[in-house]
């Protein structure tokens, strides 16, 4: 795809008019509508203000910028870079934060990087090869080896975890296998969809917030996303919190 065709898809994916983005971009519209018809060529601080203010995740905006024949601005660090210890210390920090509540941080992929000690209740029982650093998050909720036997609504969390997907084809395309026929949707909180899982200290209703790294300028960083589990009621808080006690102080 040419940086024409690619500028106006991400534009009209994101539903924002000429006008807009070009006000945005502090230019004209009539600029924006050279560029995308290949009438005029943007110089790379063109480039970039575009895709700011298209609010392009880091990795679209280096496509964008490669695409239009300019060199990537924002590095892609690996986890392991010394630069990027900081933001170990901070993960650890935060899933110990989370305590007694289960926790974890995944890349872009739904790859595990890390979990704390919580999260260990929420994997009771599931196959090995399915849990540990470098295993997938979302074959681990939907696999029939993983969390599906024991998620009481299985059909509708499934739903959950196939919208995040859009961007993993394959894998949407083999997780989609093993979902049930959607069923009837009552017992919903009324804001989120809840997971209720089976587990040694009884049903847990739990929901989820993703969090992430808002300010990074590295793909990588800007690309994890950390899932804590909350409780959706107070019997689940309490399961919780036995847990926790009964692991030792290190998981309270």
């Amino acid at each position: 795809m040419d940086f024409p065709s690619a500028l106006r898809e991400r534009r009209t994916r994101r539903h924002i008019s000429q006008l807009d983005l070009a006000l945005r971009a502090g230019t004209t519209q009539r600029h924006v509508s050279f560029i995308e018809s290949g009438r005029s060529v943007p110089g790379r601080n063109m480039v970039v203000r575009l895709a700011e203010s298209l609010e392009l995740p880091l990795r679209e905006r280096n496509e964008l910028l490669t695409t239009a024949g300019y060199a990537p601005v924002y590095v892609e660090s690996s986890l392991d870079d010394p630069g990027l210890a900081p933001v170990r210390t901070a993960i650890d920090h935060i899933l110990r934060g989370h305590l007694p509540y289960p926790a974890l941080v995944a890349d872009r992929r739904g790859d595990l990087i890390a979990a704390n000690s919580a999260f260990d209740l929420i994997t009771e029982g599931v196959a090995a090869e399915l849990v540990g650093p470098g295993t997938n998050v979302y074959r681990l909720a939907l696999h029939p080896d993983g969390l599906a036997p024991r998620i009481l609504n299985l059909a509708e969390w499934a739903r959950h975890i196939l919208a995040r997907l859009g961007h993993l084809e394959e894998l949407r395309a083999e997780l989609a296998e093993y979902v049930p026929e959607p069923g009837p949707t009552d017992g919903l909180l009324g804001f989120a969809v809840p997971l209720r899982l089976r587990s040694s200290y009884g049903e847990l209703r739990l929901m989820t917030t993703v969090t992430t790294f808002a300010t990074a300028i590295d793909v990588t960083l800007a690309e994890l996303k950390l899932e804590a589990f909350l409780p959706a009621d107070q019997a689940t808080a309490e399961a919780l919190v036995a847990a926790a006690t009964a692991a030792g102080p290190d998981a309270c």
